[in-house]
């Protein structure tokens, strides 16, 4: 579904992310993790297309999409869920999940997928006229993630979705995307949880400092002694 390589993105004189590969395939859910710094939510702005690469390219389903701006990209079946959760303060439940359909012209099914949303999320069926600035952070990235649910993205990419969450909502936001993936979305997870993203994911790859340093099965991951120390406080 994804294929990235080496692909190198900054700002300015900053090279922030220094030619990483990286692969998401369909119906799969991969995280990356990695400290503060290391280029995670910068690789996704690239892939999304919110920050042009300076070299490498990224390919899409088949198609190279390196190039395309991200409204491009969403109308191809890309999502993303930023980190801070980008949601539209003055206006309402329903009319950011609204906002989520932009691109899309089956209005019908539109209506279908907003209903959805709501089961996904009953709050955000109990709160739909309810200005989305006056959300609790929770519910907020209940919102956020819904909100790119209503594009019928084929990849779904998440930035930090457990930031800033009490453990109880992080559990549903986590279980959520575990639904999400059950129904064949490819995910690309950005957390800094990083034992509850391996938990989660079937595959991972490490960051530091803007290169991919380890890649592989989260269950090989999970067990490295390096991986132990320096992100599961062991």
């Amino acid at each position: 579904m994804l294929a990235v390589r080496s692909l190198q993105l900054g700002y300015g004189a900053i090279v922030a992310v220094r030619g990483i590969d990286l692969d998401v395939g369909a119906g799969e859910l991969v995280a990356v993790i990695g400290a503060n710094g290391a280029g995670k939510t910068t690789s996704l702005r690239g892939i999304a297309g919110a920050l042009p690469a300076r070299t490498g390219s990224i390919v899409f389903d088949g198609e190279d999409i390196t190039g395309l701006p991200v409204h491009q990209r969403v109308a191809r079946g890309m999502s993303l869920v930023p980190e801070g959760r980008g949601i539209f303060a003055r206006l309402t439940v329903a009319e950011n999940l609204d906002m989520g359909a932009y691109l899309r012209r089956d209005a019908a099914g539109v209506r279908a997928d907003l209903e959805r949303s709501y089961a996904l999320f009953p709050r955000l069926g109990e709160r739909r006229r309810q200005l989305a600035g006056t959300l609790s952070g929770g519910e907020q990235q209940m919102l956020a993630i819904a909100r790119a649910l209503m594009g019928r993205p084929r990849l779904l990419l998440l930035d930090e979705p457990s930031m800033g969450l009490a453990p109880l909502v992080t559990r549903l936001i986590f279980d959520t995307i575990r639904s999400i993936a059950a129904e064949r979305v490819s995910i690309l997870l950005i957390e800094q949880n990083a034992r509850a993203a391996l938990e989660l994911a079937s595959r991972a790859y490490v960051l530091e400092g803007g290169r991919v340093t380890l890649a592989g099965p989260s269950a090989d991951l999970l067990s490295s002694e390096a991986v132990r120390k320096a992100y599961l406080g062991e």
